[in-house]
């Protein structure tokens, strides 16, 4: 939870505002106010508020300023938007006739407006408001906050542009319509106008509340020119108009203000943050803190005013910042750690736990399936192998139909007269019914189908005379089957004994 300081060194009193940054809300811890008496320096003013506001609530983590409005020129350009990506080299040129010194010796910032900003800037071009102070102004300014505090300014902001950053925290300001904060100093005043929670205008007034009520009038004028102005350049008049600072507070400024300016004028209201730790006395006065607070509220998230650490003024961090960080970088790395060591731990057992489990089913499976259980995965796909071992046989027997036809064919002699009734063949056995032209003929076929390997037991079973002839018919009986069909170790020794079957018409198959 960091700890912000705002600082609004003014002519006569140096204001600060404590704030810290917690999960989804902001904590005011502290408002203090010292006036610069004539023997006293800007440095011991500013040094004695800030251990008024601090006192025993801890350090600081950023610290921002401003710079008074007098010294710093405030203009609004349209530019194209093709320059928009370079608009930081292209601003100097804009505004180097307009600027009462050399750019070469200022720093500056700006602000794209967003759409809708101003109707008179058209479609193919921006209004940019943009904010330049003299670089050793703006360098005296850090080097007062460093030697005070102890600490570089983050921020350097520019008149009343940290009055915008309290419209991000403040129900009357959250609206679209255009709204005028005045910030009564001593000498001098502040103009800004929001529109939208965005700064589209400011302006500083060479009228405070010294010499009232003689110089209302003409505070009240440029008030009204200022406006005026802000009007010409394309924007409407304000609703409402806000006041604060020291000047506030000054009897019937408000009715006064709000007779010249035909507006309604109120004090700006408590921002919407936690107020538990300021006394309800100091609250009550809380606008002569408005700039001060709303210099604390840029330090964090989008701030909405300017900042001119830009350039040769660029803040940077030193080690003496990490070396104060270094408690935090330790405790957030250990969380880290013991965040990574858990998160590993837990994967771990969540696996270990799914592995058992997975092993406890293999088992079961294997015990059921290949008759041995094994929660070893190699094992299972040894067992799984065996199980699958088998010889890759051909289902199709070696000699079948048409290889009895082909060898029966052979059988038989060029000079042989020979006729065939009948061929028949079933589950390997083979009858034939043919007709020759004299017993020993058919003895003959009988004799070299019986020398045939893959036939056994050819044997005649028949023999007749063919009615009103000389022929004799016969019937031939044999069993078809292979060395090569045989299973088992019948089949081995077959192959190992015998050579390969004689290849028939139909390819041996």
């Amino acid at each position: 939870m960091p700890t912000f300081v705002g600082i609004d060194i003014g002519a006569a009193a140096v204001k600060v505002a404590v704030v810290r940054a917690q999960y989804r809300k902001v904590q005011l811890r502290a408002l203090a106010k010292v006036d610069i008496g004539p023997a006293d320096s800007l440095e011991d003013a500013t040094r004695a508020a800030l251990s008024a506001a601090l006192g025993d609530k801890g350090g600081l983590d950023a610290v921002a300023a401003s710079l008074d409005g007098a010294k710093v020129a405030t203009r609004s350009v349209n530019l194209p938007l093709s320059v928009q990506k370079q608009l930081r080299e292209v601003i100097p040129f804009e505004l180097d006739a307009q600027i009462p010194f050399d750019f070469s010796e200022a720093v500056y910032d700006f602000r794209v407006l967003g759409p809708g900003r101003s109707p008179t800037t058209p479609a193919d071009r921006m209004q940019v408001l943009v904010t330049v102070a003299r670089t050793d102004d703006a360098r005296s300014r850090v080097d007062l906050v460093k030697r005070a505090t102890g600490h570089e300014p983050e921020r350097i902001d520019v008149g009343a542009f940290p009055l915008a950053n309290l419209a991000l925290a403040t129900r009357e300001l959250a609206d679209d319509a255009v709204t005028a904060i005045v910030d009564l100093g001593l000498r001098t005043s502040e103009l800004l106008i929001l529109k939208g929670q965005e700064p589209v205008f400011a302006r500083t007034l060479s009228f405070g509340k010294e010499g009232l009520p003689g110089t209302a009038p003409r505070l009240a004028r440029e008030l009204r020119v200022s406006i005026a102005s802000y009007r010409a350049l394309g924007g409407t008049a304000p609703v409402r108009v806000f006041i604060c600072g020291g000047g506030a507070f000054v009897a019937g400024a408000q009715g006064f203000l709000a007779k010249e300016l035909e507006v309604p004028v109120e004090m700006l209201p408590v921002p919407a943050l936690d107020t538990s730790l300021i006394p309800p006395e100091k609250l009550g006065s809380w606008p002569e803190f408005a700039k001060a607070l709303g210099l604390a509220l840029g330090l964090g998230g989008k701030p909405m005013g300017m900042n001119l650490r830009r350039g040769p003024l660029a803040f940077e961090r030193g080690f003496a910042w990490v070396r104060d960080k270094i408690p935090v970088l330790v405790g957030l790395s250990v969380v880290v750690l013991v965040s990574f060591l858990f998160s590993a731990w837990a994967q771990l057992y969540a696996k270990s736990k799914e592995r058992a489990i997975l092993e406890s089913a293999l088992g079961q499976v294997t015990r059921e399936v290949l008759g041995e259980e094994t929660q070893s995965a190699r094992r299972a796909i040894e067992l799984l192998q065996k199980q699958t071992a088998i010889a890759d046989e051909d289902p199709l027997p070696h000699a079948d139909a048409f290889d009895v036809m082909v060898k029966l064919s052979e059988a038989i002699p060029p000079t042989m007269v020979h006729d065939i009734e009948e061929l028949d063949v079933q589950k390997g056995h083979v009858v034939v019914h043919g007709i020759v032209g004299s017993i020993p003929d058919a003895q003959a076929i009988q004799t070299t189908m019986k020398n045939e390997r893959c036939f056994s037991d050819a044997k005649i079973t028949r023999t007749s005379q063919v009615v009103g002839g000389e022929r004799q018919k016969y019937q031939l009986e044999f069993d078809v089957k292979c060395p090569e069909d045989q299973k088992g170790p019948l089949k081995k020794a077959a192959g190992a004994s015998s050579a390969a079957p004689s290849p028939s018409a139909s390819g041996g198959r």
